[in-house]
């Protein structure tokens, strides 16, 4: 009997270097993802914000669930720097989570030293074309 197709959610079950950035996605690991990604010590996801301001804490709780393996976070912004929104900043000082946000380029290159480093990161990377 042949199986439908089965559509998984993005994920990558282990921590990597982004190798590239640009044109609505991300390169790691061997592999491509268009979209933005979410990257914690369990693994690289497929992350669904596009809008930098509309973030929300309901978009980080992967993170939240991880909040004691993780003591950074590096938010790739978009083109530009932007502030984190109000509530989300407050729901990361709650979980003991530093936050930086900058732009995902930036955060790209800031996210692979800290993990050469081998340092508790995780990173949210919005994509930019």
């Amino acid at each position: 009997m042949m199986a439908g197709l089965v559509i998984r959610e993005a994920h990558f079950p282990g921590r990597a270097p982004v190798d590239a950035y640009g044109d609505g996605g991300f390169r790691f690991a061997d592999m491509s993802h268009r979209g933005s990604i979410l990257c914690l010590p369990s693994g690289i996801y497929g992350w669904q914000p596009v809008d930098p301001l509309a973030l929300q804490p309901a978009d980080f709780d992967r993170l939240f669930a991880e909040a004691g393996d993780v003591e950074i976070l590096l938010v790739g912004m978009g083109k530009e720097l932007r502030r984190l929104p109000e509530g989300l900043r407050t729901a990361l000082k709650a979980a003991r989570i530093s936050a930086d946000p900058m732009s995902t380029g930036a955060a790209v290159r800031t996210y692979n030293v800290l993990l050469a480093e081998d340092r508790a990161v995780a990173a949210a990377f919005i994509a930019v074309d």
